[in-house]
């Protein structure tokens, strides 16, 4: 059974830009590059004719995940959804009580992640762990670097921002 892949309005828009561009500029590419290495004769020592049909496999691989993805996708919108406790699109303030330093995470799709901004997949062990929390919770979270203590400051939705400008 696949599991449902939630995301927001922006992650499946990106997806589908993804496939579009795959399907209609990337691939078509490469199949005019395979067609020109066929012409240059023996497909034995023909290096371009072999890293086109490289490209073209891994073209494939990622449109038969991307459609795999979209088809189990589920589109949430975050600022309709109860932010009591930590769920999809929550924004969560917390104190790391070793070192008292405060974090903030917002819990996005998986293809909307990036750790760097703040946002985090809702398949990741640190948000598993946290979802269904809420505001005074201390939560000790076990992480592939070790467990960690935090206290949970807040919990809100806030407006995602998903890239920098």
């Amino acid at each position: 059974m696949q599991k449902i892949e939630p995301m927001t309005l922006f992650g499946y828009e990106k997806l589908q830009t993804e496939v579009r561009d795959l399907k209609e500029v990337k691939r078509p590419a490469v199949v005019k590059a395979i067609e020109e290495a066929l012409e240059h004769g023996d497909l034995k020592e023909n290096a371009e004719y072999h890293a086109a049909k490289e490209a073209q496999k891994n073209i494939d691989n990622r449109l038969g995940e991307l459609s795999n993805i979209l088809a189990n996708s589920r589109i949430v919108d975050p600022s309709e959804l109860e932010h009591s406790k930590v769920s999809f699109g929550s924004t969560v303030v917390m104190t790391d009580m070793d070192s008292d330093e405060e974090v903030t995470y917002t819990i996005v799709g998986g293809c909307e992640s990036n750790p760097d901004m703040g946002l985090i997949s809702f398949g990741s062990p640190l948000a598993k762990q946290l979802l269904g929390k809420k505001e005074g919770d201390d939560v000790k979270v076990k992480l592939p670097n070790g467990t960690k203590e935090y206290e949970i400051e807040e919990v809100r939705y806030q407006e995602i921002v998903f890239e920098c400008h």
